[in-house]
């Protein structure tokens, strides 16, 4: 387990080795969700705003909030248990938005991580904007999106799933 970040960086030699243009971004998906999230739309978002990273969010309630300026560039978390805030680009309006998970990523993000071990890929993106890195919010609020990181939610999608698509 060495969570987002320290996977990523770990599988780095994959990426890096088989992309067809080492300058072409990838997307990366946590496992434990599900969506409808659309990729292909994501990632031209991405492209179309040479962003460093792009990152689903929604205005749903979550325990641990990003925080977003008025042109969706991540400035900040926030913690909604403590509600303590943690801003690393000056901004005059923040946009308290969940994380699904769900990034596109240009492989420069390999040369730039520092970290070491088992680390969040928050922390890396954390930095890397406080350095001026394009990080940039994707809206999804059109799109479902389930986390399936535990057993009762798990059992709730089931319960929600179409019973004709069991057929």
């Amino acid at each position: 387990m060495l969570d987002t970040g320290g996977g990523l960086k770990h599988a780095a030699h994959f990426f890096l080795n088989n992309a067809a243009s080492p300058d072409e971004p990838f997307i990366l998906h946590n496992v434990d969700v599900v969506s409808t999230i659309d990729l292909q739309r994501m990632a031209q978002y991405h492209s179309e705003n040479h962003a460093f990273a792009t990152l689903a969010v929604q205005d749903r309630a979550t325990s641990r909030y990003l925080l977003f300026d008025e042109h969706l560039q991540l400035c900040g978390r926030l913690s909604a248990s403590d509600q303590q805030m943690e801003l690393v680009r000056p901004t005059s309006r923040t946009l308290a938005l969940a994380f699904s998970g769900i990034h596109v990523i240009s492989p420069r993000i390999f040369a730039m991580m520092e970290e070491q071990g088992v680390f969040s890929i928050i922390t890396s993106y954390m930095r890397l904007a406080a350095r001026g890195e394009k990080i940039l919010g994707f809206p999804a609020d059109d799109y479902d999106w389930r986390d399936l990181g535990n057993l009762k939610s798990v059992t709730q999608a089931a319960q929600d799933l179409d019973p004709k698509l069991l057929l």
